[in-house]
């Protein structure tokens, strides 16, 4: 995985497109301005949509790991880029013993920027008995992490979560919205069997995309790489299945997949009324396609026997 700036600008992408649904009212985060100061251009209703169903799923799996592990876990977030979820989970009292996000010097580095510049984010992190270290590109703190490394480089990764105090043996939730897809296979995999060997209570919750091979999956596919966007871990992502078995071939003891529009349909029905009365769709079968092409996996292994087995979105 290259830090290509065509990868890298996925992120201010994302950032982007999560200001424009948090400042329509999608769902509340009083971070993300922080980080996108720019007011973003209007996005499609589809867009917002989309990634109202991306955070709030994720936030519900997140929030239940964190219930049955009572806050004595980590979280390592890959590819984190500007995601404010740390800031919102200390909010609402429900952060974890340690929370590590990675992503490429050339993010981190501006991450940090704005860490440093903003009360409002730095007061989150203080603590009396530690200090908080920040460098140009790297941040580290009682509870939260901020660290550079290169996800495919196994060697690297493990060097910099050693540094940010990672217990191997507290139960661990691994999180990548869209960020295998830009590994390789053989990447990818390495990852996932390095993480099943060496944490034996781990939960993997990873969004990106699927049913790549339909002709709407190639148009996206087509669409990224004229952005510098290459999806050099598409052949994961063709189906539930494929989703499924990366996981379970690297020592992984079981995983689940839903695609993104059955996840919608399993989100708080009274919320979903709310959301869909914000913006009107101009075609349903736009948001159905976009939906359908996204998905949430999960992955386990529960040495510690806390139940992770019936984690589920519903």
């Amino acid at each position: 995985m290259s830090a290509d700036p065509g990868v890298i600008g996925t992120n201010d992408d994302a950032s982007s497109c999560k200001r424009f649904a948090v400042d329509k009212g999608y769902w509340s985060d009083p971070y993300i301005s922080l980080f996108m100061q720019k007011l973003p251009s209007r996005k499609a209703p589809e867009i917002s949509r989309g990634y109202y169903a991306r955070v709030t799923s994720i936030q519900i799996i997140i929030e239940k790991f964190l219930q049955m592990t009572q806050n004595n876990c980590q979280i390592v977030s890959f590819g984190a880029g500007f995601d404010t979820l740390y800031w919102r989970l200390f909010d609402k009292g429900l952060t974890p013993k340690k929370f590590v996000e990675v992503d490429f010097e050339q993010v981190t580095t501006r991450k940090c920027h704005f860490i440093k510049s903003k009360k409002q984010l730095l007061d989150a992190l203080t603590c009396e008995e530690t200090d908080i270290m920040i460098s140009k590109n790297e941040l580290h703190s009682a509870k939260y992490h901020l660290v550079c490394a290169n996800i495919a480089n196994t060697a690297q990764l493990e060097s910099k979560l050693t540094a940010s105090g990672i217990d191997r043996s507290l139960p661990t939730l691994f999180l990548s919205e869209c960020v295998l897809v830009y590994v390789d296979v053989e990447g990818s995999n390495k990852l996932l069997k390095w993480i099943s060997d060496n944490f034996p209570t781990a939960l993997f919750l990873n969004y990106e995309q699927i049913n790549m091979t339909d002709a709407f999956g190639q148009v996206m596919i087509e669409n990224l790489k004229a952005r510098d966007c290459v999806l050099s871990g598409a052949a994961a992502c063709a189906n539930v299945n494929t989703q499924m078995d990366r996981f379970l071939n690297n020592g992984w003891s079981g995983a689940d997949c839903l695609d993104m529009s059955t996840v919608y349909k399993c989100l708080p029905q009274s919320d979903l009324q709310r959301i869909e009365r914000i913006e009107m769709l101009d075609e349903r079968e736009l948001l159905d396609q976009l939906l359908y092409h996204y998905c949430l996996a999960w992955a386990y292994k529960d040495t510690a026997d806390l139940g992770l087995h019936t984690i589920s979105i519903s």
